[in-house]
């Protein structure tokens, strides 16, 4: 496993749980977090054995976002470059942080964001590229980069307005406010909240070994033709899935299920990875 001073890996069976692991900082994203986090996907892409995976943080908040004062100390050359040269340093480092993010985003591999207490600002960012979201009841959550001067640039904007709709991403980045974990369920932000965090993990993990029973083909099928869609007609939408399935359906798996429902057996999917104990 690759070590790093900001996450953890574990591995349960098919399903890996990606831990935030700087608890006595809230989780505040630090240097580390943005430079290791590319890495910890790819890790968990190369994976075979790992069907899906589970963002979630250790301590009392999933995470109070930058760590403004340890970042700015460090970058602040690259905060402050005065001609075009550190212009485009600041730039650069801005696409370099975003990797991460778009790396769980882009994974081919589903992933299950848990939510206890603080989801701020790039918290928010990391949870929205996550494909579920779930939160314990005194979760709150907040794009609160406009209350200290920052445009959120590390995709809650981008992302959010395909999730809770353009008015509520509009409210919440132009007001930076916080809304409850009941709030985020309305507007669709989360689809479950649970009473404490230790039922927050076991929801999120039963959810994470469901979708890892079913066939890895068609999981990366799903998440392909729903990213696809983003922005597409639903005519190209249905000619995309048409042309995935023309390519793909005729799969192991799939063999394997239609062989389980002419036997009246349940079918066994991704015999080659799959992790029982």
């Amino acid at each position: 496993m690759t070590t790093s001073p900001f996450f953890e890996i574990e591995k349960r069976k098919n399903v890996a749980i990606l831990w935030l692991n700087r608890p006595e900082k809230r989780n505040a994203m630090n240097w580390p977090f943005w430079r290791d986090l590319p890495a910890m996907i790819e890790e968990i892409n190369a994976d075979p054995q790992i069907h899906c995976f589970v963002v979630a943080a250790k301590g009392k908040s999933f995470s109070t976002g930058l760590d403004l004062e340890e970042f700015f100390q460090e970058f602040k050359p690259v905060f402050q470059g005065e001609f075009a040269d550190g212009r485009e340093k600041l730039y650069q480092l801005i696409l370099t942080m975003q990797k991460g993010i778009n790396a769980i985003y882009n994974s081919k591999k589903p992933s299950i964001a848990l939510v206890q207490k603080h989801c701020i600002g790039g918290g928010l960012d990391l949870v929205s590229a996550c494909d579920i979201r779930y939160a314990s009841k005194d979760a709150s959550f907040s794009l609160r980069e406009s209350k200290v001067a920052i445009v959120a640039d590390m995709g809650s904007l981008q992302r959010l307005p395909h999730l809770i709709g353009n008015a509520h991403t509009r409210e919440l980045a132009l007001t930076g406010k916080d809304i409850s974990a009941e709030e985020a369920l309305e507007m669709g932000l989360v689809t479950k909240v649970t009473e404490d965090f230790d039922s927050l993990l076991q929801a999120g993990l039963r959810t994470a070994e469901e979708i890892a029973e079913n066939p890895t083909i068609v999981i990366r099928g799903v998440k392909q033709v729903l990213n696809h869609g983003i922005g597409k007609t639903i005519e190209e939408g249905l000619d995309y899935v048409a042309v995935w399935n023309a390519s793909m359906l005729d799969s192991k798996d799939f063999r394997s299920a239609i062989g389980g429902f002419m036997e009246r057996k349940r079918p066994v999917f991704n015999p080659e990875t799959r992790v029982d104990n």
